[in-house]
């Protein structure tokens, strides 16, 4: 197979059309297209349904033979990434780039204290971190387009291993001048309920979490407010829109500027944090000692 051609249909298939995979290789989009029908013509199967018909990526049809030979080219190119890497170590680290996916609460209040340390040990490797919710930064990983990654919210795919990486206290929180406040402290489940509860969009890690945990402590929340980033939240939240489950290291500062105050749950609140790497993909030197960074 000519890996050349192989990886025009990569960015074709990656980037989800002809002319952003034309961008990336910084070829003409005639040049991507006539490389992916010589490809094909190689293989003898089709890889790009051009009447629409086969399974849709991001603007494109690929065959299931297209898709399949899409799955096997993300883990040669990973590999190919990996090596790469691994070769620019052997200066001892002085090169290279390391890219780490961060969901939002991680990339805010996290990652930049190891940042500072990683730097530091290693001021000569470039960083990238891509920010996102638990969904998206679990696809990128999946597209190669990360090295590793924190997450917040639990990730089942069969190309991620998922490692538990540290617990993170939760609060729920309320306006400081919430009435059910003045009733010992600890409002009823039914207060709780009665209340609208601001919550994140589908495939936030910070969002499922709190699902889960409002029903294991018997609170059905009767509506529901949708914002899409835990800060707006908790500005929400101040200005008496409703109540929310944050993690505690973002509130802690408006819960001691009387801004919001902390409402007493009958269990205490937790969420584990997730390392996330490519199930295939060695990690390169430079990602290895970030990893490390993590069991510190």
């Amino acid at each position: 197979m000519n890996l050349h051609l192989a990886r025009m249909f990569h960015a074709v298939a990656s980037q989800g059309g002809f002319s952003r995979a034309a961008e990336l290789l910084c070829v003409s989009q005639s040049a991507v297209s006539k490389g992916v029908k010589e490809l094909e013509l190689q293989l003898g199967l089709a890889l790009v349904d051009r009447a629409g018909r086969g399974t849709s990526r991001a603007g494109i049809h690929l065959t299931e033979a297209g898709q399949a030979m899409f799955e096997h080219l993300k883990e040669i190119f990973a590999l190919e990434h990996a090596a790469l890497e691994d070769v620019h170590a052997r200066t001892g680290l002085r090169q290279g780039t390391l890219v780490i996916g961060a969901s939002t609460t991680v990339a805010g209040y996290w990652l930049p204290p190891l940042l500072a340390v990683y730097r530091d040990q290693h001021p000569d490797i470039e960083l990238k971190v891509v920010v996102g919710n638990t969904q998206f930064i679990s696809e990128g990983l999946l597209d190669c387009h990360m090295d590793l990654a924190l997450v917040e919210g639990v990730v089942d795919e069969a190309g991620i291993v998922a490692t538990v990486w540290q617990e993170e206290a939760l609060a729920v929180v309320s306006a400081a001048g919430w009435p059910a406040l003045a009733q010992a402290g600890r409002p009823t489940l039914q207060q709780l309920g009665a209340e609208p509860w601001l919550v994140r969009e589908a495939g936030s890690g910070t969002g499922e979490v709190a699902q889960r945990l409002l029903r294991a402590c018997g609170v059905t929340p009767s509506r529901t407010l949708e914002i899409g980033s835990n800060e707006g939240i908790a500005r929400a939240v101040a200005q008496g829109l409703g109540l929310a489950l944050l993690p505690a290291c973002m509130v802690q500062d408006l819960i001691a500027l009387k801004r919001l105050a902390q409402v007493q749950m009958p269990l205490q609140l937790s969420r584990p944090l997730y390392r996330l790497r490519r199930a295939k993909r060695p990690l390169s030197p430079a990602a290895q000692a970030f990893s490390s960074l993590l069991d510190a």
